[in-house]
């Protein structure tokens, strides 16, 4: 017994005259979502001055990695890989405070020297030196201007 009719395939090849089938899918009329729904990237020009961001996001990342400061007030500032990678950081730290019965304090520190490169237009890459009672630390931050403001792509506390 034969069937009624025949299925369709899902996805039918293009009829030879179709217009559609004939537009190049990556022609300049392709809608690239990326282009209006990513980040934008900016140029140096168009963004604010970093070294109070560098300042601030150091202290607060110190503050964070010491327990007296909540993580989600960094999410703004970083990027989601960042993001992951201080919450590990903050894990750790408040395990080994745990463990030593130490309960999280504000810390006591001041900013040192800020040495700030740029490796091309729209980012910046700087080492924030902390100096504390008893030694002084280096955090590496690395800014990308993204939606006109900045972003840390890059966080590391030495």
């Amino acid at each position: 017994m034969e069937p009624l009719f025949e299925p369709k395939p899902r996805y039918a090849a293009p009829i030879a005259g179709d217009r559609a089938s004939q537009a190049d899918p990556g022609g300049p009329d392709k809608f690239q979502e990326q282009d209006f729904f990513g980040h934008q990237p900016n140029s140096r020009n168009e963004l604010p001055d970093p070294e109070p961001l560098l300042i601030n996001l150091t202290r607060c990342v110190i503050e964070v990695l010491a327990g007296a400061r909540e993580l989600d007030q960094l999410a703004r500032w970083v990027t989601d890989d960042v993001y992951k990678h201080l919450l590990k950081r903050v894990v750790l730290s408040a395990r080994a405070r745990a463990v030593k019965g130490q309960r999280a304090q504000r810390p006591s520190f001041s900013i040192g020297r800020i040495s700030i490169s740029e490796p091309r237009d729209g980012v910046i890459e700087a080492v924030v030196i902390v100096h504390t009672k008893v030694r002084a630390r280096a955090v590496a931050i690395r800014l990308e201007g993204l939606d006109h403001r900045w972003r840390a792509s890059a966080v590391h506390v030495l």
